[in-house]
C-alpha cells in the first residue's frame, strides 16, 4: 500500500481577517502554528512515517510542513519546494477583504472570481507590487506559468498536473508514506485527478485548513480510498466555513 497525505497550510493571518491571500506570502496565525502542531500529533499517532515531502514556495505552507515534521521527530526527511504547488493567484483581489469585495461587486461576481473553473480575477498590472516577477522567489524562473498577473483554478491545475503526473506520482508508487503541504486551490487540482472529479463539481470542494487528507494506493496507483484524519462532522463544519468566508468580515 502507497499512502498520499496532502494538507492544506494552517489559518494564516490572512485567513484569520478574511482577505483574499493567493500568493502573498503571509505567516500562519496562532490558530494556524496550533492546527500545524495538532496535525503532525495526529499523523504520528496514525502510524505515519514519511519518506519524502513536497511544499509550495509560501511560508505558511513551509511553516506547515515543519511544525508537521517536527512533531513527528521526520524533520530529517527530504523535502521539495516547488512554485507550481502555490496557491491560486487572485490577482487584483489579493490583500482585500472577502466581505467587503462581496458587498462592492456582489455575491456572484465573487464566487465565480473564488470558485469558477475559468474565469479569473481582474489582473495585476507589470508594475504592482504584487507583481511575482518582482519577488525574488521567482526572478530566476523562466517559466511565464510561475509570474501569473492573475489565475482561475484551471490555470492552476495546468501547472500543478504536470508536477503530480511526472514528479510526485512516480515517488508515491515507488514509496511508502508521502506529504504535501500546500493550498486549497493546488490540493484541489491533485484531488481533481486522484478522483476523477468532474470541471464542474471541483469548485465545490473546499478543504478546511490544517485536516490531513489521506488518499491510499495499490501498487498500480488506483486508487483504494480516502478520508480525513478527522471525524465527519468536525470536517464538514469547517468546510462550510470555508464556503462561507465571503459573508465574513
Amino acid at each position: 500500500m502507497h499512502r498520499l497525505v496532502l494538507i492544506r497550510h494552517g489559518e494564516s493571518e490572512w485567513n484569520k481577517a478574511n482577505l483574499f491571500t493567493g500568493w502573498t506570502d503571509v505567516d500562519l496565525s496562532e490558530k494556524g502554528l496550533q492546527e500545524a502542531a495538532e496535525a503532525g500529533i495526529a499523523l504520528k499517532d496514525a502510524g505515519f512515517q514519511f519518506e519524502y515531502a513536497y511544499t509550495s514556495f509560501l511560508k505558511r505552507a513551509i511553516k506547515t510542513l515543519n511544525i508537521v515534521l517536527e512533531k513527528m521527530d521526520q524533520l530529517w526527511i527530504p523535502v521539495e519546494k516547488t512554485w507550481r504547488l502555490n496557491e491560486k493567484h487572485y490577482g487584483a483581489l489579493q490583500g482585500f477583504n472577502k466581505a467587503e469585495m462581496t458587498e462592492k461587486y456582489g455575491p456572484e461576481k465573487i464566487k465565480q472570481w473564488r470558485r469558477s473553473y475559468d474565469i479569473r480575477p481582474e489582473s495585476l498590472s507589470d508594475d504592482d507590487e504584487r507583481n511575482p516577477a518582482l519577488d525574488p522567489k521567482y526572478r530566476n524562473i523562466d517559466d511565464p506559468q510561475a509570474k501569473p498577473h492573475t489565475e482561475a483554478l484551471c490555470d492552476t491545475i495546468a501547472r500543478i498536473v504536470p508536477y503530480w503526473e511526472n514528479v510526485i506520482r512516480p515517488r508515491v508508487q515507488t514509496s511508502g508514506d508521502i506529504i504535501i503541504a500546500a493550498h486549497g486551490n493546488s490540493l484541489r487540482g491533485i484531488i481533481k485527478v486522484l478522483k476523477n472529479i468532474s470541471d464542474d463539481d471541483i469548485i465545490g470542494l473546499n478543504l478546511p485548513t490544517g485536516i490531513p487528507y489521506i488518499f491510499e494506493f495499490d501498487d498500480d496507483m488506483k486508487l483504494q480510498k480516502d478520508y480525513f484524519l478527522a471525524d465527519e462532522e468536525t470536517v464538514k463544519k469547517l468546510m462550510d466555513a470555508v464556503a462561507n468566508q465571503g459573508n465574513r468580515k
